[in-house]
C-alpha cells in the first residue's frame, strides 16, 4: 500500500465518519422537532446569542466538546446576524480561532516543566511523524469531527511551519460552508 493509498483512505473515512454524524445530527433534530417542543427550547435561547455564542467558544477551545452542527442549526432563525451567511462565518471564525490559539497553546506548554515529562513521553517521540503526516491530521481534523483545538495542540507542539498551518486550518472554513449548506438545505 503506497503512501498517497493511506493518505486517501485515511481522508475519506474520516470524510465519510463526518458526513455520517452530520446525518445523524439532521435525523435526530428532525425526529426531535416532530415529536418534541425543541423548537420552543430553541426559541427560548435564541433570546440570548451571546451567552449561545460563549458556549460554542468554550466549547471549541475544550476540543470541541458540542458539535458545531448544533450551533449552525441554531443560526438558521437566531444569531446576531440578520442572515444565515454572517452567523455561519461568524462560527467558522470562532472555530478558526480556536485551532489557532490550541496551536499555541501546544507550543507554549511543550516548555512547561511540569508538563514536559508528559510531552517527552507521548508526543516527542512522534515529532518526525506528526511532522510529516501533521498536515493530512489537520486537514482531517478540520473538516471532519474529529476534535479541531486539540488536533491542533498537538501540531503546535511540534514546532509545526505556522505558515503551512493556517494555511491548512482555513480548511475549517469549507467545512463550516458545506455543512450549513446542507443543514439549510434541509430547511431544518
Amino acid at each position: 500500500m503506497g503512501l498517497l493509498d493511506f493518505k486517501s483512505r485515511f481522508l475519506l473515512r474520516n470524510l465519510f465518519r463526518g458526513f455520517f454524524a452530520l446525518a445523524v445530527i439532521v435525523v435526530l433534530y428532525i425526529l426531535l422537532q416532530k415529536y418534541t417542543p425543541i423548537e420552543g427550547f430553541i426559541d427560548y435561547i435564541g433570546n440570548w446569542p451571546f451567552a449561545v455564542y460563549l458556549v460554542f467558544i468554550i466549547s471549541e477551545v475544550a476540543f470541541g466538546i458540542i458539535p458545531p452542527e448544533l450551533f449552525m442549526i441554531w443560526s438558521i432563525k437566531h444569531g446576531i446576524f440578520q442572515t444565515y451567511f454572517l452567523n455561519i462565518l461568524l462560527l467558522a471564525s470562532i472555530s478558526f480561532g480556536a485551532g489557532v490559539l490550541g496551536y499555541f497553546v501546544g507550543s507554549y506548554a511543550k516548555n512547561m516543566t511540569w508538563l514536559k515529562p508528559l510531552f517527552q513521553r507521548y508526543i516527542f517521540r512522534y515529532r518526525n511523524t506528526l511532522n510529516r503526516f501533521g498536515g493530512l491530521l489537520l486537514l482531517v481534523g478540520a473538516i471532519t469531527p474529529v476534535p479541531f483545538s486539540a488536533i491542533c495542540m498537538l501540531i503546535g507542539s511540534t514546532n509545526y511551519n505556522m505558515t503551512r498551518f493556517l494555511l491548512i486550518a482555513s480548511s475549517r472554513f469549507l467545512r463550516f460552508a458545506a455543512y450549513s449548506a446542507i443543514i439549510f438545505q434541509a430547511n431544518i
